[in-house]
């Protein structure tokens, strides 16, 4: 099957594609997105979901978006001319590691996305590098039995660790969690039972079953999530 598209498909009916409610999405941005006309640079944006989110909501800003799938971009383009924010943004396909930046950032964005540099730390590093004077990182990351910082403690220990200052920051509530997982699965799930004559039905439909029952009998109560707002300590 191909990632993007089950990804496309898994998080049609959720706001992000991460444990977030639309309500801590809005608080979120609006946290980090005081003055209203700030830039902002999201790499591995997918289909921009936040970058257009922030500029729907805040008209002074602009926004750069950096992805490898194509696919994902189109999409992006065509929800911000439906927007009408289009013309403050610029979508990039390219791999985020090999983006080189026009101008520095007032906000990176990196809501469960650190993959594309290849881990948390890597990810923050290479945001540091885009940073203007004063400027922050929203990210987002997992936390828990079966992620790679067993708890909110060391997640924000080894951030703390590599020279970042938190200045917000979002636990998802176990709704938030719960709504998402079966939005996930969910979604997958009714696409498979809609289109019984796709290929990609039948294996659809079997890991969305294998991802409920992982989350149910592993992960739920054992994971969670954090965004967080980040800014540079002073050396």
């Amino acid at each position: 099957m191909d990632r993007h598209l089950t990804s496309l498909r898994a998080h049609a009916h959720h706001a992000v594609a991460a444990p977030l409610s639309d309500a801590t999405v809005a608080a979120l941005l609006a946290r980090a997105l005081p003055r209203g006309d700030e830039r902002l640079l999201d790499p591995a944006c997918g289909e921009a979901t936040w970058l257009l989110r922030a500029l729907a909501t805040h008209p002074g800003a602009t926004g750069d978006g950096v992805d490898r799938e194509a696919a994902g971009l189109t999409r992006a383009q065509q929800t911000a001319e439906q927007l009408g924010v289009a013309r403050r943004l610029g979508l990039h396909h390219i791999a985020a590691a090999d983006f080189i930046a026009p101008h520095r950032y007032d906000l990176v964005l990196s809501i469960g996305a650190a993959h594309a540099f290849g881990g948390l730390l890597p990810t923050l590093a290479a945001a540091r590098g885009h940073l203007a004077p004063g400027g922050a990182v929203l990210v987002g990351e997992g936390y828990g039995a079966t992620e790679a910082a067993h708890d909110l403690a060391t997640l924000v220990e080894r951030i703390t660790a590599e020279g970042w200052t938190p200045v917000h920051g979002h636990i998802s509530t176990q709704q938030e969690l719960d709504d998402y997982e079966w939005s996930r699965t969910g979604s997958l799930a009714a696409w498979a039972l809609d289109h019984p004559d796709d290929p990609d039905a039948a294996p659809t439909l079997e890991a969305a079953a294998a991802h409920r029952t992982r989350w149910l009998r592993e992960q739920r109560g054992a994971n969670g999530f954090a965004a967080l707002l980040l800014r540079p300590t002073p050396a």
